[in-house]
């Protein structure tokens, strides 16, 4: 019972109902796409998943054509960075804004687009979209890289005299947010595999994965996501007074 009223409660939120469209969505996609590469005669029972998994990849893309005031508040609020005491953690964390302030009119362009509500050509804007996108995902493996390393220097030994290790309280708390990295970092390259994907033919591997390789990159994304949500929420309950 538990566990039904977390999933409703996730369920009431606009962040909990996407990541739940989004896990569904791709994991659609990944059972289908073996069912139709791998199993002819439950070819269309895959083809029928691999359907649900498109429908709900437009709802998602539906949904965002509201997302653009709330990224637009986030930037503001987070403006140049200057809470942050990393310069370079402060260079990456704009420019990925930046880019995801970008992908969204360029996403709702695409869209209005293919619904012949404006009259351009739809693969420019998607490709435009997709690559903002990737930019933003380089970015945050490029934070989350560079904050591992620098926590990791910070839970090494100190060498300089007179110097004491960290308490064990500060330490846990490092580790706990190396494994927060860590777990970002992964989501951030299996997304960054299928936004490559998603590009022009040429652009590296674009354009060579089958549907089920997508859907186990988006799978395995979307479940880092929703655990790493989890795992905040139940940070948070853990800490309120």
């Amino acid at each position: 019972m538990a566990s039904l009223s977390g999933l409703a409660s996730a369920l009431e939120s606009y962040r909990g109902r996407d990541r739940l469209i989004r896990v569904l969505g791709y994991c659609c996609q990944l059972v289908g796409g073996v069912l139709v590469e791998q199993c002819p005669t439950r070819s269309e029972v895959g083809t029928r998943l691999l359907v649900v998994s498109t429908q709900l990849s437009h709802c998602r893309t539906i949904l965002r054509l509201f997302d653009d005031l709330s990224m637009f508040v986030y930037t503001k609020q987070y403006g140049l960075g200057a809470q942050e005491e990393d310069a370079f953690v402060r260079l990456v964390s704009v420019l990925g804004n930046l880019a995801d302030q970008l992908y969204y009119p360029c996403e709702h362009v695409a869209w209005a687009a293919d619904a012949r509500v404006l009259h351009v050509d739809s693969s420019r804007w998607w490709t435009l979209s997709t690559a903002l996108w990737a930019l933003s995902l380089l970015l945050g493996v490029a934070r989350s890289l560079w904050m591992l390393l620098k926590l990791r220097q910070r839970l090494r030994s100190p060498t300089a005299p007179f110097t004491s290790p960290l308490p064990r309280g500060k330490r846990r708390a490092v580790e706990a947010q190396m494994q927060s990295e860590a777990l970002s970092l992964l989501s951030n390259l299996a997304d960054l595999a299928n936004a490559v994907h998603w590009l022009p033919r040429g652009v590296l591997w674009a354009g060579r994965f089958p549907p089920w390789l997508v859907g186990l990159m988006g799978t395995i994304s979307s479940i880092l996501s929703m655990y790493q949500a989890a795992r905040a929420g139940g940070q948070a309950e853990a800490t309120t007074p």
